[in-house]
């Protein structure tokens, strides 16, 4: 009897996760919205002419968001009665990309109102950002619907340090549903885009109290960061996240980490800690280009699936910002 009572539940979460996800499709807005893949294209082509970080900073809310109580939307909410913003989160803040989120919302609103979630917005956003500086491509799954609530300290326990280790990163993903191939695969985003001093100068002069720099920073590489984030910097100037092809989106990544010049002490990690599984898939992805984008669309898809609320849950804002 102890057995069922334990077995039941199991089987009662499984339906549900399949339940939860089973309305989304590629073709979700095929006739109440069949436009919709176009419309955003449209913004985000705009945008990526004046702002070369448009893709990643979509990227990045994209990922924030799906990890926090999943992919609702949560994350562009801002503080309201009963809701205590993720954005004010240490993670989220000087976070970008909340105004194209708007921008593309009120694009959508014009051509077909209250239809599209600002949930489905960040993931296909995030699809098309990467294709257009060279990424892959995948099929975004559509269908979520927008949470009525945030989650501010969901952030705190369950979005990655840039000064975590791997030990602690590996149970953050794992708890999503996602492996270890994915977090490396999902790392590979930093490919594009930029960091602020306050993410890894803590690497730069005295490491985890050593009065030394991160030994793992290759000799050549560091004076580079020195000399953007000095001792003292207010720690909002930006560097390169990937300092050899910044603007696109190919595996220099992980070639970088090769050479001991990943920027944030989570990137290194994952080929400088010893004996780790992390290091043979870093060097497959810097071999090559084709796996890496192969398996990057793969975790995409499924870190697009993680909480999704479906159906009746939730609700479509029609403003990104709070609840209807």
């Amino acid at each position: 009897m102890s057995f069922l009572r334990f077995i039941v539940p199991i089987f009662f979460l499984i339906s549900i996760f399949v339940a939860s996800n089973a309305q989304l499709s590629s073709t979700f807005y095929a006739t109440t919205c069949p436009n919709v893949t176009e419309v955003v294209r449209g913004v985000m082509e705009q945008t990526q002419r004046t702002d070369v970080r448009a893709g990643a900073k979509i990227i990045r809310l994209h990922f924030h968001d799906c990890f926090v109580n999943g992919c609702d939307g949560s994350i562009l909410l801002d503080n309201a009665t009963g809701i205590i913003s993720e954005k004010d989160a240490a993670a989220n803040v000087g976070a970008g990309g909340f105004e194209i989120v708007d921008d593309i919302k009120t694009a959508l609103e014009n051509v077909c109102p209250g239809v599209v979630s600002c949930a489905d917005i960040l993931a296909l956003a995030s699809e098309i950002g990467v294709a257009l500086v060279g990424g892959p491509t995948w099929q975004v799954l559509l269908g979520r619907r927008d949470s009525l609530t945030a989650n501010r300290t969901g952030v705190d326990s369950d979005i990655p340090s840039p000064v975590e280790s791997l030990d602690v990163m590996r149970p953050q993903f794992t708890n999503k549903g996602m492996d270890i191939t994915d977090l490396v695969a999902l790392s590979g985003a930093h490919t594009f885009g930029r960091a602020r001093c306050r993410t890894f100068q803590q690497r730069l002069f005295n490491f985890n109290g050593s009065g030394s720099p991160d030994p793992t920073i290759n000799s050549t590489y560091l004076p580079t960061l020195q000399g953007t984030c000095p001792q003292g910097n207010d720690g909002n100037t930006f560097e390169n996240l990937d300092k050899t092809t910044p603007d696109n989106f190919d595996n220099d990544y992980y070639i970088n980490l090769q050479n001991q010049e990943g920027l944030l002490q989570t990137d290194q990690e994952l080929f400088s800690t010893s004996g780790s599984d992390t290091i043979a898939i870093v060097n497959r992805y810097a071999g090559s280009q084709t796996q890496f984008f192969d398996d990057f669309a793969s975790s995409m898809i499924k870190l697009g699936n993680i909480g999704a609320l479906t159906g009746t849950n939730g609700e479509i804002r029609t403003d990104c910002k709070r609840v209807n």
